[in-house]
């Protein structure tokens, strides 16, 4: 054999791969409105797909929501009515600043301080960014 045909081989053993040019799709958010509370049934669920802890998520939904909130078990519980709109745009914000790289725009990222600065790294190309 020689070497394009060992060459055509192995490609065909390789698993066939899907090409989309965005591989990773922004979660929605579920929630539920009680009263004059609106409960987010997924938060540890979507903390746990963009990779983030749920402490920081948390304290980005309430401040930018103006809404008092507490983390219960595997739901955000707010203080609050509103609608899953507005809780989705803020989430969506939440990921464009903090998950996404700014230079090749994958969501391959983790945070990190050095000093007081917090810093986004990408695993995927290596730039680091401000946030």
């Amino acid at each position: 054999m020689d070497y394009q045909e060992l060459l055509d081989r192995a490609y065909e053993k390789l698993p066939k791969t899907e090409n989309s040019e965005e591989r990773f799709e922004i979660p929605k958010v579920e929630i539920i409105n009680e009263g004059n509370k609106t409960i987010i049934t997924n938060f540890i669920k979507l903390t746990q797909i963009i990779r983030r802890d749920p402490k920081h998520l948390f304290k980005y939904l309430v401040k930018t929501l103006a809404a008092p909130g507490v983390i219960e078990g595997q739901r955000l519980v707010l203080n609050t009515r509103l609608t899953r709109k507005k809780i989705q745009e803020k989430f969506e914000s939440y990921v464009k600043t903090y998950v996404i790289c700014k230079e090749c725009g994958k969501p391959d990222t983790k945070l990190i301080k050095e000093g007081r600065i917090t810093l986004m790294k990408c695993e995927a190309c290596g730039a680091k960014s401000n946030v």
